[in-house]
């Protein structure tokens, strides 16, 4: 799972409220992860990968948000990835492990290793709450046509670059002046659990707002397609906000627990005695909690690519096929049928009207395929009533 506590049990004077979680059935706790981020790796991997008798997940040229929506399940991959690591390390030599506690010990490696782990964890995981950012920044530019591939280079700037210097200053802080001599308290603390929950904060906050946006646009870009809102475009607009609600559905159960167990273990931290009998509860509410995120963490790239594309399959197609878009080939072949000259030149005029009337409802139609991705009966309907389809 990940959470600040993972860095704040390096430091060998670390707070009662972290020694309480961490020291918790830690081979359970270790278990427990190892499980569920091994499912979720397995699952993500096999919903990603081609499927015999199914059209490939692509996307147009001019889009970004494929590219964005393999990158957070590549984020999950290595973060799940991370998790196996670090759990099967603290299973398989507990010995090890326990030369972290030690002030001013000789060796470093352990030290070195509860560090490393903790924030190739946190730094992967927080990368993907930048990107499912940038993924609801980049629906709604789609919609608006303000967005295309170029935008990618500037998300990777923002994702990656907050990413890397909030984790770093969130260590830094915490670390001062030395691993081997944090400073005690609760104070110096709080920079390094901002910067981690910040974006996802942000992605609680402004996704949500952004997704309303976007579904508001979707709807006035198909009743301005053909002029008309028919049964097929309300249902085409319907699933992509159902869409929308899966996504933050899934990150709100995969990471509430992470909210709530960090809120009860700053009240356990205020306290003067965290053992006092009227905290029973509170400290049992906290392992609970712990457990669950051990759980849930891992689970967000599997529930991740189902609201995604939906169930795929198991049958794996391993062989790489090129094939074409519906509407790309329709494109092309009407484009094809017209492009012999009109000996009238009303008919040249209609011809040209239409030509313009035929690219604007391409390009809508590229907008909302982009974010019906994976979607085959969206796809496919779209393409049906598309006037590309019906042969302009």
């Amino acid at each position: 799972m990940a959470s600040p506590r993972l860095e704040t049990y390096c430091c060998p004077n670390r707070d009662a409220a972290t020694q309480l979680v961490m020291s918790f059935q830690p081979e359970v706790f270790c278990g427990v992860c190892i499980g569920s981020a091994s499912i979720s790796l397995l699952l993500t991997i096999l919903q990603l990968l081609p499927k015999k008798g199914q059209s490939p997940r692509k996307m147009p040229k001019a889009s970004s948000s494929s590219t964005i929506l393999l990158l957070i399940s590549i984020c999950d991959i290595l973060g799940s990835l991370g998790m196996i690591f670090r759990s099967s390390v603290w299973l398989g030599f507990p010995g090890f492990i326990a030369n972290i506690s030690v002030v001013n010990g000789t060796d470093v490696w352990p030290s070195t290793f509860c560090v490393g782990s903790a924030m190739w964890i946190q730094l992967l995981y927080s990368a993907g709450f930048w990107w499912l950012f940038c993924y609801a920044v980049d629906s709604y530019l789609v919609v608006r046509r303000s967005a295309g591939l170029s935008t990618i280079v500037l998300y990777h700037m923002m994702t990656w670059g907050l990413a890397v210097m909030l984790c770093v200053e969130g260590i830094a802080l915490l670390y001062y002046p030395s691993l081997s001599s944090c400073e005690d308290g609760l104070e110096h603390a709080i920079p390094h659990y901002i910067t981690t929950y910040v974006p996802l904060l942000l992605v609680l906050v402004a996704n949500p707002i952004l997704f309303r946006k976007t579904v508001s646009a979707v709807a006035s870009l198909l009743k301005g397609r053909q002029g008309i809102y028919t049964e097929n475009e309300r249902r085409l607009g319907t699933e992509i906000q159902m869409r929308f609600f899966k996504i933050m559905l899934v990150f709100v159960i995969c990471w509430s627990s992470n909210i709530i167990n960090e809120t009860l273990l700053f009240y356990l931290e205020m306290q003067p005695d965290i053992n006092e009998m009227p905290l029973k509860n509170i400290r049992s509410a906290a392992l609970i909690t712990w457990i669950i995120m051990g759980v849930l963490n891992p689970m967000q790239g599997f529930l991740f690519t189902l609201a995604f594309y939906g169930w795929t399959g198991w049958r794996v197609d391993l062989k790489w096929r090129k094939r074409e878009i519906p509407w790309e080939s329709m494109s092309s072949s009407t484009v094809g049928e017209n492009t012999y000259p009109s000996p009238v030149n009303y008919q040249s005029n209609i011809h040209d009207s239409k030509k313009i009337s035929t690219t604007d409802s391409q390009q809508t139609d590229e907008a909302i395929s982009m974010l019906s991705e994976g979607n085959t009966s969206s796809d496919e309907r779209l393409t049906r009533s598309s006037p590309i389809y019906q042969g302009w």
